[in-house]
C-alpha cells in the first residue's frame, strides 16, 4: 500500500484488517470488521453488504454499519431494478459523490437521500453475483482511489469466505449422507447390523436402567430364495422392500427394525409391563408373524406369502452381549422355521 487511505493510519488498517482475516469463524463475523473498516477508511457515513435474489428481483441489505446520521437498514429489501448497485454495475462506475445528477431516476437512492455512493460487486465461483459491498453518506464524501482499491479486496475477501462457508456445508451434507448410507441398507432403506449394534447396546442399558422388558426378534423369510428362482432377482429385491414397508408400517413407537442380511431381520421392542411378560411375548411374536404374512408386490405382479420364521426372546435382566442375545434369536428362530417345515411336511 503506497500510501494510507483517509481516515485510517496505514499500521492500523493492517492490524486490523489482520484480525478481522483471522479471528473470524463465518460470513457475520468477517463482514463486520471489514464494515467498521471500510467506514474508517472512506468516512462514509454507512458501510453495507448486500445479497441480490435474482429470482425475485430484488436486493437485500444483509449487514449494515451506521455510525453516523445516515442509516442503512439491515433487513431492507428494495427492488434490483431500482439500486444504485445495478447502475453502477451497468455503467462500470464505482464511486460518485453525485448521486442525483447521474441516476435522478432511482426512487431508493431520493428516498434515502443519498449523495456519495461506492460500491463493488462480490463475486464468487464462476462469476456469480453474490451481491455487492457499498457505502454512501447524505453529504459529499471524496473517496481516493487507495479506498476503492481497498473496497475491491474486501470484496474479495468476502467472496472468499462465502466460497468457503458453502465449501464447509456442503461437506457437513456429504457427511452426513455417508454417514447415513453408514449405517443404513441401501434397497430397503432401513438401519443395517451395525446400526442396530448400537441402538440395541443403547436400548438395553436403557432397558436395564429403568426395569423395562426388551423382546428381540429374529426373522428369516423362508422360501425368499424360491422367490428369487422362480421370478428373479429384480422380483425378489421387490419382494424385500415389499416386505420391508409392511414391517416398518407395523412398528410401534419405539419399536426398532433392520435388516441384517440378504433374507434376515431383526426386530427389538419394550413390553407394555414386566409383570405381562408371557402376554407380552405371546402378542408380539403373533403381530410379527401377522406382519410378514399375507400378498406381497414383486414388481409386475404379487405373491401370496405364508410367513417369515419370527424367533423372539426376552433380554435378561442386565444382559448387554449383543452376539449373545442375536444367538438366542436365531436359535429361537431356528425351532419355529422346524417346526414349521413339520407341519408342512405332515
Amino acid at each position: 500500500m503506497s500510501m494510507p487511505p483517509q481516515g485510517l493510519p496505514s499500521g492500523e488498517l493492517l492490524d486490523q484488517l489482520a484480525r478481522a482475516v483471522t479471528d473470524n469463524d463465518d460470513l457475520e463475523s468477517l463482514v463486520r470488521p471489514l464494515l467498521e473498516l471500510l467506514q474508517a477508511v472512506t468516512e462514509l457515513e454507512s458501510t453495507y453488504l448486500t445479497t441480490i435474489d435474482p429470482d425475485e428481483r430484488f436486493q437485500h441489505i444483509q449487514f449494515a454499519y451506521n455510525p453516523h446520521g445516515l442509516t442503512i437498514p439491515e433487513g431492507l429489501s428494495v427492488p434490483w431494478s431500482d439500486t444504485l448497485c445495478k447502475r453502477a454495475l451497468d455503467e462500470g462506475r464505482a464511486y460518485t459523490d453525485t448521486v442525483a445528477e447521474c441516476w435522478a431516476d432511482s426512487g431508493a437512492a431520493r428516498q434515502l437521500g443519498l449523495v456519495t455512493y461506492l460500491s463493488a460487486p462480490v463475486r464468487v465461483g464462476d462469476s456469480e453475483l453474490y451481491g455487492t459491498l457499498c457505502g454512501a453518506s447524505a453529504s459529499r464524501v471524496a473517496v481516493t482511489a487507495e479506498a476503492e482499491r481497498l473496497l475491491g479486496l474486501f470484496a474479495n475477501l468476502i467472496a472468499r469466505q462465502i466460497e468457503r462457508d458453502r465449501l464447509l456445508q456442503k461437506l457437513r451434507q456429504e457427511n452426513s449422507l455417508f454417514s447415513s448410507y453408514a449405517l443404513t441398507d441401501p434397497l430397503t432403506g432401513i438401519p443395517n447390523r451395525r446400526a442396530l449394534y448400537h441402538e440395541l447396546s443403547r436400548s438395553l442399558a436403557n432397558a436395564a436402567r429403568y426395569g423395562e422388558a426388551l423382546y428381540i426378534a429374529f426373522i428369516d423369510l423362508d422360501g425368499f430364495k424360491a422367490i428369487n428362482d422362480q421370478y428373479g432377482h429384480d422380483a425378489g429385491d421387490r419382494f424385500l422392500i415389499s416386505m420391508t414397508s409392511v414391517l416398518t408400517k407395523g412398528l410401534r413407537t419405539g419399536d426398532y427394525l433392520a435388516r441384517t442380511g440378504g433374507d434376515e431381520f431383526v426386530f427389538f421392542g419394550l413390553g407394555s409391563r414386566a409383570d405381562t411378560a408371557d402376554k407380552d411375548e405371546d402378542v408380539l411374536h403373533h403381530r410379527l408373524e401377522s406382519l410378514t404374512t399375507g400378498r406381497f408386490d414383486i414388481g409386475y405382479q404379487s405373491i401370496e406369502y405364508p410367513g417369515a420364521s419370527v424367533g423372539l426372546i426376552r433380554a435378561g435382566n442386565g444382559e448387554r452381549d449383543i452376539d449373545g442375545l442375536l444367538k438366542r434369536a436365531d436359535a429361537a428362530m431356528y425351532v419355529v422355521k422346524r417346526a414349521r417345515r413339520s407341519r408342512r411336511q405332515f
